[in-house]
């Protein structure tokens, strides 16, 4: 994008985006650009769909309830979609915000929530994890937003592997593994489809990670000597996964 561009306030929306079209935006979104960005008619801001790129487009109308938006040329060519999904047991809703934050910005194409014996949260906020995944992608100049699933419990999500996902290996930090060189671990998967999955604050129940390290498409890493909070496990064995068979090589 060019350097001019990376100044203008980025916008998520749910349409088709394409040079020309002439966009009515809903409520929420002309709300944001109206009232929190202040944008005024002649004002300029970036679209992006997750699907189309993202486009430069002129606001016309500001209308806080219907502001209307001239789509003008592509600033960026869609980016490919992650290979990489991340599967872990919801945690309080300040450090969940923050870890789908952060696990959007390292890239993960889906968001799948597990219950487990030790998961402390069961109700989870859909709509927020979506909204705070879609913020992420905002600032951080992200075209693909990470699709986010309904949770199920951990024993599903493993019977339901070979039908739904067979070609996908499941990376798991597991505590309790032999396997301490991470890197030595990932590296035979190369560009292979991916899961990572971060258990919750009370670890594995023995029988999951039983269940876990049985399955042939399981790959169970350490993330180091130290205890770490779910959300700080997530990045740092996000980080592992990037930097070796990802996009931070």
């Amino acid at each position: 994008m060019p350097r001019k561009h990376k100044t203008l306030p980025r916008l998520f929306i749910d349409q088709p985006l394409a040079t020309g079209d002439q966009l009515k935006l809903e409520k929420a979104p002309s709300n944001y650009l109206v009232n929190v960005l202040r944008l005024n008619e002649g004002d300029e801001v970036i679209l992006f769909n997750g699907q189309d790129g993202a486009f430069r487009a002129t606001l016309v109308s500001g209308s806080k309830k219907a502001a209307q938006l001239e789509v003008a040329e592509q600033t960026s060519a869609q980016t490919p979609p992650s290979q990489i999904d991340y599967i872990f047991a919801p945690i309080k809703t300040a450090r969940l915000d923050f870890m789908v934050q952060k696990a959007t910005e390292m890239g993960v194409n889906a968001l799948r929530p597990v219950q487990t014996q030790h998961t402390q949260m069961s109700r989870i906020n859909y709509d927020r994890m979506r909204a705070n995944a879609v913020e992420a992608a905002e600032q951080c100049e992200i075209l693909n937003v990470p699709t986010v699933h309904e949770a199920q419990t951990l024993e599903k999500l493993i019977a339901n592997w070979a039908n739904t996902d067979p070609e996908r290996k499941l990376i798991f930090a597991d505590e309790e593994t032999d396997v301490t060189d991470a890197a030595k671990a990932l590296k035979p998967l190369g560009q292979s489809k991916v899961a990572v999955l971060i258990g919750p604050e009370g670890g594995f129940s023995e029988a999951e990670r039983e269940l876990l390290r049985a399955q042939s498409f399981c790959v169970p890493i350490s993330l180091g000597p130290r205890i770490l909070r779910a959300d700080t496990a997530a990045i740092v064995a996000l980080t592992l996964v990037q930097s070796n068979i990802g996009d931070l090589r």
